[in-house]
């Protein structure tokens, strides 16, 4: 099976209480169905980041977030290779010193081998704008890249 590593944001609007923004709301459906439907044809993993970040916050929302992320395996983040990404990725500007979890999450999936990167952050990772140089920035310095994706993706493969 495909792996699926599991960006914050994805648990993000799975736990959040809805909102009146029809965006929000249209993302929030979207990651619900593809939590409800798709992830079963999938290896999800995370990384401690991931953890570390959905635990931040209202105590509720972040307990909500940690017992749906429960017992998905957890990548080793303990490598300097993944750092050596990020860095690079910061270094070359293609995302700004001030994002460097949402590096590190490309970096962690990248080292790990991962087949996609779910996640809803649209302004650093998966931002059309940008992607085609990480990829390549990550083919580069000898990684395959993982695709990064909304949940939005998958829905029309239903």
């Amino acid at each position: 099976m495909a792996t699926v590593y599991i960006e914050t944001s994805i648990v993000g609007y799975l736990a959040a209480w809805s909102r009146d923004a029809v965006i929000f709301q249209a993302r929030q459906q979207l990651t619900r169905e593809w939590w409800q439907i798709h992830r079963v044809r999938y290896d999800l993993v995370v990384s401690q980041l991931v953890l570390d970040e959905a635990a931040r916050g209202d105590n509720e929302a972040a307990v909500e977030r940690l017992r749906l992320l429960a017992g998905i395996p957890v990548l080793h983040r303990a490598d300097r290779r993944i750092d050596a990404v990020a860095d690079e990725l910061l270094a070359t500007h293609l995302l700004p010193a001030k994002a460097r979890s949402d590096a590190m999450h490309v970096a962690i999936a990248a080292v790990h081998a991962v087949d996609y990167l779910l996640t809803w952050n649209c302004r650093h990772i998966a931002n059309a704008d940008i992607l085609p140089k990480v990829y390549r920035l990550l083919t580069n310095v000898g990684y395959f890249p993982p695709l990064i994706v909304t949940p939005e993706e998958f829905s029309q493969y239903v």
